[in-house]
């Protein structure tokens, strides 16, 4: 993307399509190739409720960003919406909870990566993948629009061959036959469910925060939204319900490479090589850009005295921060080697859903003259993502209420330390 000089502000060079492409791009990670398993074993046979009710909250959560990053187009998100809008308790716990949630993220996309490249050696090949690309993104991390439709073009170029080979078995034809996918699963099944398939979704605030960025940004912006998060919703509900039929909920729910294990049944086993170079592909570049993220996500609340300041110092001619891409690459490799997928996957969603429940909250708050959102889409996000946070297996929603809670004590005892700013 090009830039101009500071006195003239940046190029708005990217049109729908590319703003289109970077959001399509973002959320095509890890989540479609691992999601699905977890999602199948709480809602079995409604797995594409539970992906529908995922894409409504995912697109109230965007539209509501969007609006938000207009009103306040700094960098921070819900951690500068949440302190402007609600106090700075609220942006420090939405920063939090984004930390949190994105760190376990890049446990689920290293442990992703590795279940389809090596089965079997999944950790030991995830904290490998940590290591190195923490070193790459040691002299920073830039996505050309190049890279963003290239990734995209190889990502989506796979899972057209998946489906293809699931429409080839004729297994889809015969739904009525497939047995084993359960009653009714509950309530909480289908939006715990949802709530793991949220993470999937994830990736859409990068469109929602594209306004310095785009031609037209009031129209732009949203036509992006509504096309990337609706494509994405039909790829998701085509890729989960396929899986569900041919591998069937047993499987599908033991599978740790879903996607292999569909060519696999489907009779193209020449195709696993092609899958798995596509989910490493998918993976690597999801995680290299996270990794930057979270690590700068660090630096900022460090800088404001809401994280072990140390953390915030920036060296070299790319201004990292070193220290805080240390600390998150061995948080992610200490998850990686004591969590299972499921459980990565359960709790990134829980710590993304909490920072999104800021951002709605925020949304209220906005004037009728600040483009305020139409009241059901904000009030919507936000009971979506209380909903489907405490939805989520117990064992998470208590592990996670407990981080949240030593997130809030270390916003109080920054606050009574004396600033050395």
């Amino acid at each position: 993307m090009n830039t101009s000089s500071p006195r003239s502000g940046p190029v708005r060079s990217l049109g729908t399509a590319d703003a289109v492409a970077v959001g399509a791009a973002a959320m095509l990670g890890a989540g479609v190739f691992s999601v699905f398993a977890p999602a199948a074993e709480g809602a079995g046979a409604w797995l594409p409720v539970a992906i529908l009710i995922a894409g409504v909250l995912a697109y109230c959560n965007a539209v509501s960003s969007a609006r938000l990053a207009a009103r306040h187009p700094e960098s921070g998100g819900a951690y500068v919406y949440g302190r402007e809008r609600l106090g700075d308790l609220w942006g420090h716990l939405a920063g939090w909870a984004f930390v949190v949630g994105k760190t376990a993220s890049c446990a689920v996309m290293a442990l992703t990566f590795a279940a389809y490249l090596l089965p079997g050696w999944e950790r030991p090949l995830a904290a490998a993948a940590v290591i190195v690309l923490t070193v790459v993104g040691h002299r920073g991390v830039r996505r050309p629009p190049v890279a963003v439709w290239s990734l995209l073009a190889v990502v989506l170029a796979t899972l057209a061959a998946v489906v293809a080979a699931m429409l080839l078995s004729g297994r889809l034809a015969a739904v009525a036959e497939v047995d084993g996918m359960g009653p009714w699963p509950g309530s909480f099944g289908v939006l715990g469910a949802a709530g793991m398939v949220f993470f999937a979704f994830s990736g859409y605030a990068r469109v929602a925060s594209l306004g310095g960025s785009v031609r037209d940004p009031r129209t732009t912006v949203q036509r992006a939204v509504t096309l990337s998060i609706g494509g994405v919703l039909l790829l998701y509900l085509v890729v989960g319900t396929g899986l569900l039929i041919v591998l069937g909920r047993e499987r599908l729910i033991t599978s740790g490479a879903p996607m292999t294990d569909a060519v696999l049944v489907a009779g193209f086993p020449w195709l696993v090589p092609v899958v798995a170079a596509g989910a490493a592909v998918a993976c690597l570049g999801a995680l290299l850009t996270l990794l930057s993220d979270v690590s700068r996500a660090t630096a900022v609340m460090a800088s404001r005295g809401h994280l072990p300041r140390p953390l915030a110092l920036r060296r070299g001619r790319h201004a990292v921060a070193l220290r805080a891409q240390v600390l998150v690459a061995a948080v992610v490799i200490a998850l990686v080697l004591t969590l299972d997928l499921a459980a990565a996957v359960s709790f990134a969603s829980f710590g993304i859903l909490v920072h999104y429940t800021v951002t709605n909250a925020s949304a209220l708050r906005l004037g009728p003259d600040e483009t305020r959102p139409p009241l059901l889409v904000p009030l919507g996000g936000l009971v979506g993502c209380v909903v489907l946070a405490c939805s989520l297996p117990l064992p998470v929603v208590g592990a996670g209420t407990v981080v949240l809670a030593l997130g809030s004590g270390l916003w109080w005892l920054a606050g009574r330390l004396p600033s050395r700013d």
